[in-house]
């Protein structure tokens, strides 16, 4: 009878919610198959985000779909997001709950018994203190125009309670604890019935004030910090703000675009006859290539240092033949000699990606340098490919590995209720 059905109604209220306010902590207290994680992970503003339900095998079935996707991994943003699963009950405390600026509560409280409730309370609103807190629980006095409806909307819920009961919770636990509430809903009464009956499904938002100190504020730094809950789940999404990862993806970039260039001048080279060129690395300076064959690099005095400019003057802004004697091994009789391709790092440097990743010619370099996969010139000014075809399968921004997670077996699936159609 709701469209969209009245659970989607309930994940977009928060969803909105995270959209106008930005927490950059969140946690799902009973977040039983994931649906509202799945939704929020895509919000870059958040950093963390937590589940924890007491029924291990529904997050066991559930957390593939919390995993970053291929694109996550070809390419990284500068957003971090750590997402973790925890199994436990809400009337325990855990000390990694604490301190987080939104927690949600979407139809849980009324799977709770009364004295259950009243540990909720404080477990939520006095030992993890949010800076904002949503719940939800079914509106009784909307249960008469649910079609077919006898009793409560569950087998397992304790108690449904009316707009009045709902209200008079909230404002004893605002007062007690030092928060603001705001009463609203969703999944709106037939025309004409607003008044009388409310939504369907009753929600309050729980601000903490601004006198109320914060957990850390409340608890210090040599509190006895509690681990009720067991982690059965984390993964942490590859960011370019880890230098391990932005340090894998500017390779990929740079070794892509050098041997793009790379290419470009062997083929302009071979269709001119007096293309070649050649030098012995550290030896005399380079002769220029021909007008044809020489790939331009763009200054960018705006986000060149110094040294940046150094760099680009040291070989010039074309590409280079070069070749080197190297010993085999001492059985040869003669050392064999391999042709290289110097493509400068101010060439590199007229990559977008590439300036927008190492941020300077300095960077560029100091992250190359660090590099095993990556042959640097003698001076640091080039990187130095062989002339033969590049093997591009020892390159991928997809190795390495960003997070961890534990495989869990899939129980079967279980029935749905009333509570979960509508």
């Amino acid at each position: 009878m709701f469209s969209p059905p009245l659970h989607r109604q309930r994940h977009q209220f928060v969803v909105d919610f995270v959209n106008k306010n930005k927490p950059q902590k969140v946690a799902d207290l009973g977040c039983s198959e994931c649906t509202l994680l799945m939704k929020l992970k895509f919000h870059r503003d958040i950093e963390l985000l937590v589940g924890v339900d007491i029924d291990g095998a529904k997050l066991k079935k559930k957390w593939q779909g919390l995993g970053p996707l291929s694109t996550d991994y070809l390419q990284p943003s500068y957003y971090q997001l750590r997402i973790e699963l925890y199994q436990g009950s809400v009337t325990q405390k855990d000390a990694r709950l604490r301190g987080f600026d939104l927690v949600t509560s979407v139809e849980l409280i009324e799977h709770l018994t009364l004295a259950d409730l009243g540990q909720f309370s404080d477990v939520v609103f006095g030992y993890m203190i949010p800076a904002v807190a949503i719940i939800s629980t079914p509106n009784a006095e909307f249960n008469t125009l649910l079609p077919g409806l006898t009793g409560f909307r569950h087998h397992d819920h304790k108690f449904e309670w009316t707009r009045a009961e709902f209200q008079s919770w909230a404002l004893g636990v605002a007062l007690q604890y030092g928060y603001e509430v705001e009463f609203t809903g969703v999944g709106p009464a037939p025309l004409g019935q607003q008044d009388a009956v409310g939504f369907c499904t009753q929600i309050g938002v729980f601000r903490r004030l601004r006198q109320r100190p914060s957990c850390r504020a409340v608890f210090g730094v040599d509190v006895e910090e509690l681990f009720s809950y067991e982690l059965l789940y984390s993964i942490t999404y590859p960011s370019l703000r880890d230098n391990n990862t932005l340090r894998k993806f500017l390779v990929a970039e740079v070794l892509c675009f050098a041997e793009e260039l790379k290419q470009r001048w062997m083929e302009e080279r071979m269709a001119a006859s007096d293309g070649s060129l050649l030098q012995t690395e550290g030896g005399a300076e380079a002769h220029q290539a021909a007008s044809g064959q020489r790939v331009e690099a763009r200054e960018n005095p705006t986000a060149c240092g110094p040294e940046d400019e150094n760099l680009m003057g040291q070989r010039g802004l074309g590409l280079f033949m070069t070749q080197e004697e190297a010993n085999q091994g001492a059985q040869e009789e003669s050392p064999s000699v391999h042709r290289f391709v110097a493509v400068p790092l101010a060439s590199l440097w007229t990559s977008p990606k590439v300036s927008a990743l190492s941020g300077s010619l300095r960077n560029l370099r100091h992250f190359l340098m660090e590099e095993p996969t990556v042959r640097l010139s003698q001076d640091g000014s080039a990187v130095m490919l062989k002339e033969e075809d590049l093997d591009e399968g020892s390159f991928h921004a997809e190795d390495g590995d960003y997070g961890e997670a534990n495989q869990c077996s899939q129980p079967p699936e279980q029935g749905e209720e009333w509570e979960a159609s509508v």
